[in-house]
């Protein structure tokens, strides 16, 4: 008697969420509630997203604010069982440097968390005004 066994397929669609918010501190606290929110629908773990997503909005608010420009959140999980953050403003000019700050200084370490919490992360500058900065996550150890 021959028996088949259905072996365990991973899922080889590709999900991705993509919005556009003011550049502004609610837009960027709507951007890590949203994040939070789409990972759940999906049965991903949040809590390292949700800190990258809140950094990596909060610099598009602070340093890459254009006014009456928005910017982009793009979540994208793939058959290669990462997740990518990506965050799109239109300052192009101004590229991010993870920099070690001074010790007493009340902000700039916002990439060094990104740093620490992505398996890997990097900036694509363009195209013209634009640049996005983002951040993977390794879904699977």
């Amino acid at each position: 008697m021959n028996q088949q066994t259905a072996s365990p397929q991973r899922p080889t669609a590709e999900r991705t969420f993509t919005v556009r918010l003011s550049p502004t501190r609610r837009g960027a606290r709507l951007a890590r509630l949203l994040a939070v929110a789409h990972l759940g629908l999906w049965g991903l773990p949040s809590e390292s997203a949700a800190h990258i997503v809140a950094e990596l909005a909060a610099n598009a608010t602070v340093h890459g604010r254009v006014p009456g420009r928005d910017f982009q959140l793009r979540l994208t999980v793939g058959a290669d069982e990462r997740l990518r953050i990506e965050v799109t403003d239109t300052r192009g000019d101004r590229l991010p440097v993870a920099a070690v700050p001074d010790r007493l200084a009340e902000s700039g370490r916002g990439l060094l968390i990104v740093e620490a919490l992505a398996d890997r992360w990097g900036v694509i500058p363009g195209p013209v005004p634009r640049k996005t900065v983002w951040a993977e996550l390794d879904l699977v150890p």
